[in-house]
């Protein structure tokens, strides 16, 4: 039995270079015991024949919307209603913003749209498009929606001499995350979780304030992939651009005081805390009222006082919670991690070097070390948050089914 066993993947080839790679990840899949349906859109026909997906994976290729019916009437109904996952890899920037738009001009768009499946985007284009707005928000918006992604990854390009995001993860990496997408089950059911997530901002005056470069995007990811495994949760987050999570319940702030006050509404209620925010340790004495003018000063002096250390109040406080908190450190990582967690009485310290370029604040990928009470450490290496996210809540609902034992 392999770990796909009986699953049914349609998986979606668009037209880019890599292309190519989606022969490795078809045999992949099969050898892992799934049954396999390739859907092309025409221009990634231009790349890879059909011929060999069909050989490959024993089934007609869907290309065209208007092509005889090979398997039940109605081909894009059929092929969206009996798959249990759709991967799109390579996904391009053009198919992504189709879909985001619920544009379905072509058999894989008209699939995924009429699917209620899982969807793994492998997105796979030149960085310059990976980074340009339009995609960017395209991207939010199918994050928002549930779209699951592998990648991009970092390192060279199609365009000779580039380097940069929009790689696409290797074949073995997408299968990994298809496993791990299409196997989850809703081990979080019946628990709620309290989340944190990004940044607080305090006031230095109207218009300016003291703040981080904590983006949320952990936590965010960390709240929707606990709500998709059917846990409650509710999310208090700091200033954030992210989307809102489905069905999860926000609760906005601004200042440290704010995010503590929320969290400690709802502590008692949960059965596991995860600190990802990153609250300011110091607010402004006494903000001024209007703005601060310029001129006639030659410096600004700020008199900052220190703000309530909410993971270690919440360390404090609990009883038959597990309390996780995250550590960004510049140096010394394992070491400030272990004396963190012993000082604020946490169950699981997350510990991440945000110096490194694909680790910490606002990047796609993390990499950590897991420090536990018990002494114990796990190296974790760099990893979509997404993923990371999933890993995570598999270490804490190991930590909270032995607290309820």
């Amino acid at each position: 039995m392999g770990s796909l066993s009986g699953k049914r993947i349609l998986l979606g080839v668009t037209g880019g270079m890599a292309a190519y790679k989606a022969v490795e990840l078809l045999r992949l899949m099969t050898k892992a015991g799934a049954d396999v349906v390739v859907a092309m859109t025409h221009a990634a026909t231009k790349f890879v024949q059909p011929l060999t997906f069909r050989e490959l994976s024993y089934h007609p290729v869907a290309i065209d919307v208007f092509d005889e019916p090979k398997e039940g009437l109605m081909q894009h109904l059929f092929l969206a209603d009996s798959c249990d996952g759709i991967v799109i890899a390579p996904a391009t920037a053009n198919t992504m913003a189709k879909i985001a738009c619920g544009i379905a001009d072509n058999a894989l768009c008209t699939i995924v749209l009429a699917s209620t499946a899982p969807v793994i985007l492998a997105p796979a284009m030149d960085s310059d498009m990976w980074a340009n707005p339009v995609t960017q928000e395209n991207v939010a918006r199918l994050r928002a929606r549930g779209f699951h992604f592998a990648g991009p990854g970092r390192g060279p390009l199609a365009r000779q001499g580039k380097e940069g995001w929009g790689r696409m993860l290797d074949p073995e990496d997408i299968f990994k995350i298809t496993v791990d997408v299409l196997t989850r089950s809703k081990d979080w059911e019946g628990l709620r979780l309290l989340v944190t997530a990004g940044p607080t901002y305090e006031a230095i005056d109207p218009v300016r304030f003291v703040g981080n470069r904590s983006s949320g995007k952990m936590g965010y990811a960390i709240a929707a992939a606990a709500q998709r495994r059917g846990a409650e949760v509710t999310l208090v987050s700091g200033p954030s651009s992210q989307p809102v999570p489905p069905g999860v319940e926000l609760v906005r702030v601004q200042t440290t005081l704010e995010m503590r006050e929320a969290c400690l509404a709802v502590f008692d209620k949960v059965d596991a805390c995860v600190k990802a925010a990153a609250p300011a340790d110091f607010r402004v004495e006494e903000p001024a009222q209007e703005k601060i003018k310029k001129e006639g000063q030659s410096e600004l002096v700020l008199r900052l006082v220190r703000n309530p250390d909410i993971l270690a109040e919440l360390g404090a406080m609990k009883k038959n919670q597990v309390v996780v908190g995250f550590a960004a450190e510049t140096e010394n990582l394992i070491a400030q991690a272990s004396e963190k967690l012993r000082r604020k009485n946490c169950d699981l310290m997350v510990a991440n070097d945000v110096t490194a370029p694909d680790a910490g604040f606002e990047v796609d990928t993390n990499r950590v070390t897991l420090v536990y009470a018990d002494g114990r450490t796990e190296d974790v290496p760099t990893m979509q948050k997404e993923r990371l996210a999933n890993l995570l809540l598999d270490r804490i609902g190991e930590l909270v089914r032995k607290k309820k034992a």
